[in-house]
């Protein structure tokens, strides 16, 4: 019986062909396609640099495990380990876990939730549950978790018309990530045809995308709801004229009436 931490003891084998272009890694393009993950977190640090001085513990926390999600889908994908695989996906929801107990709203909790604090709890209890259950079938993992994305575009389109612009590219960029991972598990055989099996690679890439307009989505939320002696606005790198854009939140503060 092979170590869970064997190369290729992994439950999942992606499309990309193993060992093609290294002797040491895996899926090549799918092991370097999670810089991107690298990239992002210091980003939202930087432009977000604003809402991050009052609210530092959120965005620094959910950062760093952004950057461990690379770091554990670098190490799977370069080693198809069992090990690295529970790593990556475990990653994944406890990085979900955390920005859902720092961020979700207070007027979409359930009725029998009466504080954050109570809301931490019930968020850290599911987590726990299904880590223990990622043990029993990890391959089922990544379906259930790129379906929580569906609960993330149910409240971006509740609160749409607030943030229009951002919402709308944080869709597109959505729908072209979960297309890749799709295309990537069930047309595998069609692309290795035409010996282009890389589309795993583009879901790192494009989901990283996706969250650097998703996450300052939720910040703006969060100010909404939670920093009422601010007023969000939302800003764009390098500029709101530029074609592609980078946004953030800044924060006013509203002028008192007299």
């Amino acid at each position: 019986m092979p170590s869970i931490f064997s190369y290729q003891s992994a439950e999942v084998d992606w499309c990309e062909s193993n060992f093609e272009r290294s002797t040491v890694i895996a899926e090549y393009y799918n092991t370097i396609s999670n810089v991107s993950f690298f990239v992002l977190s210091p980003a939202l640090l930087y432009l977000n640099r604003q809402y991050r001085q009052h609210r530092a513990l959120p965005l620094y926390f959910v950062s760093g495990l952004l950057f461990c999600v690379g770091i554990f889908s670098m190490y799977f994908h370069m080693t198809l380990s069992y090990m690295g695989q529970l790593l990556d996906e475990l990653s994944i929801l406890w990085t979900l876990a955390v920005a859902y107990s720092f961020w979700y709203p207070k007027v979409y909790f359930p009725r029998f939730i009466k504080s954050r604090k109570h809301f931490f709890w019930l968020s850290g209890v599911t987590t726990v549950i299904s880590t223990l259950m990622s043990f029993i079938k990890p391959a089922f993992n990544a379906y259930a978790l790129n379906c929580i994305a569906f609960h993330l575009l149910y409240l971006t389109w509740r609160e749409l018309k607030k943030v229009h612009r951002m919402a709308a590219v944080m869709v597109v960029w959505w729908v072209l990530a979960i297309s890749s991972w799709i295309s990537d598990r069930w047309l595998c055989g069609l692309w290795q045809a035409i010996n282009f099996p890389y589309f795993h690679s583009f879901w790192h890439v494009l989901i990283a995308m996706s969250l650097l307009y998703c996450c300052p989505l939720v910040i703006y939320f969060d100010v909404n709801y939670e920093m009422p002696s601010f007023k969000p606005k939302l800003g764009y790198w390098p500029g709101d004229s530029w074609p592609v854009v980078v946004p953030y939140v800044a924060l006013e503060q509203p002028h008192k009436q007299c």
